[in-house]
C-alpha cells in the first residue's frame, strides 16, 4: 500500500519542517495537527499538561475507537529553530540546505503518524482500537510525556523518535541525574588582600580534578557541563556554580556516583572553610524491556511483518519512552532514520520515512486474531 512513488508522506513531512516550534512553543505544530486530523474526521483533544510543562499548548491526543491499550507517540518540538529552513529532496533523501536544521527530529515521527491516520481514514483500513499522542517539551524536560493524560487502560507504547534506521528499536535506555552545585567562598581584593578571600573557583577546581569525568564504566558516565564563577579579574571569586549529570542504566549506580561526587565537593569545601549548596533530580529514569513482554513481542512481530530484521538496541540518550516506562507503560523507541539529529546536516532517507509508516500501520492494522 505504501510505495516510493507515494508523495503524500513526503509532502506532509516538508510542510511540517517549515513550522517552527521549539520546546515550550509547540502551539503552531499542535494547530496543524488538530486541523489535519479534524479534516479527516477524527476527534482531537488537548490535555491539561501545559499547566505543568510551561508550554503554550497541551499534548495533542487522538483516540481511534475507544483508545485501546496502546499508544503511538511522537513529539512536537525541535531542539533548534527551523525558521527559514529550505528542504532539499534528492533521489533518495531529504536534507536541509545546511543553513538550519531540517527538523527531522521529530517532524519525521509526527509526519509518519499523521500519514498513517490519513491512510486509515481514506482507505478505510480495518484497525485495532489505539491512541496517538503528540507531546511537548521532549527536547527540554520530557515534561510533556511525563504529564501526558492517557487512559489507565493504555499499557504499551511505541515511540517514533530514534535516529536508528527502521528495524532497530531501543529496548533499554539509561537514566540521567541532573545536579547543580554552588560553592560559596568569600570575596576580597585580589591584589590588596587575597589572603582574606576564599576562592570558590579554586575549591571547585580541586574537587573537579578528583572526579572520574567521562565514561566510568560500560553503563555509566559522569559530566560537568557548565561552570560559572566570579565578577571581575581583581576580585577573589566568591562563588562557583556548576551543572552536570550522571547517566546510567542502573538507578542505584547513578545515585552512588552522585553521592561520591557530593562527598568530594563537601570535603574540599569544608577544608577551605567555605559552604556549599547541592541539588539533584532525575531528568529521566532508565528502563529495560523484557524480551517476554507484550510490547517487545509486538514490535518484533510488526518489524518482521514489513520485511525487516528486528535489531534491539540500547541507548545512552533519553526519550519519551523513558517517561512512559517510568509510568508503568511498557514502551520502546523505534528507529525512524532521523539522521544526525540537531545538526545542520540532518537528513532522512525517503525509504526510511516510508518504511516507518509501514511499521506504524502494521502495529495498528487489524488481523485475523483481533
Amino acid at each position: 500500500m505504501l510505495h516510493k512513488n507515494d508523495n503524500n508522506l513526503i509532502n506532509l513531512f516538508l510542510q511540517l519542517t517549515k513550522i517552527n516550534a521549539l520546546s515550550g512553543s509547540e502551539k503552531p505544530i499542535a494547530n496543524f495537527i488538530d486541523t489535519f486530523l479534524t479534516n479527516l474526521g477524527y476527534e482531537v483533544t488537548e490535555d491539561n499538561s501545559r499547566n505543568k510543562t510551561g508550554s503554550n499548548t497541551g499534548n495533542v491526543i487522538c483516540k481511534i475507537g475507544d483508545g485501546g491499550d496502546f499508544v503511538l507517540l511522537a513529539h512536537m518540538d525541535t531542539a533548534r529553530p527551523t525558521t527559514g529552513v529550505t528542504p532539499i529532496v534528492t533521489e533518495n533523501r531529504i536534507t536541509s540546505s545546511g543553513e538550519t536544521v531540517l527538523g527531522v527530529d521529530n517532524r519525521a515521527g509526527v509526519s509518519v503518524l499523521l500519514y498513517t491516520l490519513e491512510m486509515i481514514a481514506k482507505e478505510q483500513i480495518p484497525v485495532k482500537n489505539f491512541t496517538v499522542a503528540f507531546t511537548t517539551c521532549e527536547e527540554a524536560t520530557l515534561y510533556g510525556s511525563l504529564n501526558l493524560e492517557l487512559d489507565k487502560k493504555v499499557k504499551k507504547g511505541f515511540v517514533f523518535d530514534s535516529s536508528y534506521r527502521p528495524g532497530n528499536f531501543i529496548y533499554s535506555a539509561c537514566g540521567a541525574i541532573a545536579f547543580q552545585i554552588k560553592v560559596i567562598g568569600k570575596a576580597s581584593h585580589s591584589g590588596i588582600a587575597p589572603e582574606r578571600g576564599i576562592n570558590a573557583l579554586q575549591i571547585a577546581a580541586r574537587a573537579i580534578s578528583k572526579l572520574p569525568l567521562g565514561r566510568i564504566d560500560e553503563e555509566t558516565t559522569l559530566n560537568i557541563g557548565t561552570l560559572n564563577s566570579g565578577f571581575a579579574v581583581n576580585v577573589i571569586p566568591e562563588f562557583a556554580e556548576l551543572k552536570g549529570e550522571v547517566r546510567s542504566f542502573n538507578s542505584q549506580k547513578a545515585e552512588n556516583h552522585f553521592n561520591i561526587l557530593a562527598d568530594v565537593f563537601k570535603k574540599e569545601v569544608e577544608a577551605a572553610n567555605a559552604s556549599i549548596v547541592l541539588d539533584h533530580n532525575w531528568d529521566f529514569s532508565p528502563y529495560t524491556i523484557s524480551e517476554n513482554s507484550d510490547v517487545y513481542t509486538e514490535i518484533v512481530r510488526a518489524l518482521t511483518a514489513v520485511g525487516l530484521i528486528p535489531q534491539p538496541k540500547i541507548s545512552l540518550g533519553g526519550s519519551d519512552a523513558n517517561s512512559l516506562n517510568k509510568r508503568g507503560i511498557g514502551s520502546v523507541n523505534l528507529g525512524i532514520g532521523a539522521q544526525n539529529p540537531h545538526g545542520n546536516d540532518e537528513f532522512i532517507y525517503i525509504e526510511d520515512l516510508i518504511k516507518s509508516a509501514e511499521i506504524a500501520l502494521e502495529l495498528v492494522r487489524r488481523n485475523g486474531n483481533d
